[in-house]
């Protein structure tokens, strides 16, 4: 009698134990990853954009992993980076202001004391949640001021890292052949940070920054092989390019698996976007008579579509698997999304420029970002030509400061901005100038360029 009691108890307790299990596995925080591609233009995958239209993707290179993120989650056709440059987008991404509160602030010399102490990503999760462990590999690349991920509470990156990084040059030539953009290795230590974060049980932040698709172009003997069978476009041709586009791609597909084989997906949330848009020329690229990111117009560096709409995808719990939506988004939004899904409970401050975009990952297009404007901002000066964009709702203005010229498109009936509409609705302009001075006034942003920048 006593040994059937015991073993009633021993197997009461085992199924308790199992039902704490599961009930905390079903409670517990969200893990989150951000994959950070380099220079990607909004047509430099094979994954359309926009469904139906083929302009919308590239017309040679084949990026069948990120495909696999978009028939897994929501593709943004409305996708914006925070600036169309590689630094104020990476600054941007980690606290969720426009570059135009802090890279271009008219106290540049400043602020980086007040940025070191923002909240951030990393800094939220924590405070949300003390387990919650913080990566970045990557491409960090926050420049002149020397503030590296530590300083902003990662517990594991590869430190102070830029485009010199990337090149692998400093490694020897062995390298440039054996992990060209160094996807390998950045995927290896991702791929190890999530073993140890499955093994713990605990929940995570990760931010995988590729150096890919920057120059110098690099890739792997084997993308060069998987791109010999397909035809260029007139668009797209430089076969280099597309081999380094492939072997990015490889990267991302290998992280996903990890992602899958560990029993995270389930859990995760996946964040892929461009830290800005493609550039206006590569060397060796054939012009026949395509630009590189048609249908958009302008590249890399300004504020046409082309510098700042890139590809965009979200995927997780909750999002509904090959949807599409339109609604106007910006890497600005993430940090919030991530503060509403980890139940973080303080109210944000004032000076975060995203929203949530919960609303609309579950919703789609029926789904709303609440910011504190109703417009999107994007700026850039001091060592930069002075140029800004507002868009609100399907209109957008271009100020170009040096010469005061104002330009109106409306992107839904005109997505590769050839009509300036500012002529025929001078109230319109008048109305989206006034809000875009208006913010810039408040923010205390410098409108000159005093100094030449590097190209990024």
């Amino acid at each position: 009698m006593k040994s059937r009691l015991r073993t009633f108890l021993v197997l009461l307790l085992m199924l308790l134990t199992a039902l704490q299990a599961a009930a905390a596995a079903k409670s517990s925080k969200p893990n989150f990853i951000v994959i950070l591609s380099d220079d990607q233009s909004w047509v430099g995958t094979s994954q359309r954009m926009i469904p139906g239209n083929p302009e919308t993707a590239s017309d040679y290179f084949r990026t069948p992993n990120i495909e696999r993120l978009a028939a897994q989650g929501m593709v943004f056709s409305s996708g914006y980076s925070p600036a169309p440059f590689c630094c104020p987008t990476r600054r941007s991404l980690q606290v969720a202001q426009t570059p135009a509160r802090h890279e271009y602030q008219a106290d540049r010399e400043g602020w980086p004391a007040v940025y070191r102490q923002q909240l951030n990503i990393p800094r939220m999760l924590k405070a949300a949640d003390s387990r919650y462990r913080t990566a970045h590999f990557g491409k960090w690349d926050h420049r002149y001021d020397n503030v590296s991920p530590a300083d902003q509470g990662y517990d594991a990156s590869d430190g102070l890292t830029g485009n010199a990084t990337g090149s692998g040059r400093d490694a020897g030539d062995d390298l440039l052949h054996a992990d060209p953009k160094r996807v390998v290795s950045v995927t290896d230590r991702a791929c190890a940070f999530l073993e140890e974060q499955a093994r713990e049980a605990r929940p995570f932040f990760l931010q995988v920054s590729h150096y890919a698709v920057h120059l110098a172009i690099q890739h792997s003997a084997a993308a060069m092989e998987r791109t010999k069978p397909l035809t260029p476009g007139k668009k797209h041709n430089l076969a280099t390019f597309a081999a380094m586009t492939d072997d990015l791609d490889a990267g991302i597909g290998r992280l996903m698996e990890k992602v899958r084989a560990l029993g995270l997906h389930e859990n995760t949330y996946v964040f892929f976007l461009s830290d800005n848009g493609g550039r206006s020329s590569l060397p060796g690229s054939k012009d026949l008579g395509l630009g590189l990111n048609h249908p958009l117009r302008g590249a890399k560096a300004n504020m046409y579509e082309g510098g700042i709409r890139v590809p965009f995808i979200v995927l997780g719990p909750g999002v509904k698997p090959g949807s599409v939506s339109n609604v106007p988004v910006t890497g600005l939004d993430f940090l919030p999304t991530m503060a509403e899904l980890a139940g973080y409970q303080p109210a944000l401050p004032a000076t975060i420029d995203g929203g949530s975009l919960t609303s609309v990952l579950r919703n789609a297009d029926v789904g709303e970002v609440k910011r504190q404007r109703p417009y999107l901002i994007f700026h850039q000066a001091y060592d930069r030509n002075a140029q800004s964009a507002l868009r609100w709702g399907d209109f957008k203005l271009v100020k170009t400061w040096k010469t005061g010229r104002l330009e109106l498109f409306d992107l839904a009936k005109d997505l590769s901005e050839a009509t300036d509409l500012s002529a025929k609705m001078p109230e319109k302009t008048k109305e989206l100038d006034q809000a875009l001075t208006a913010f810039l006034t408040q923010v205390k942003a410098t409108t000159v360029q005093t100094k030449i920048g590097k190209d990024e």
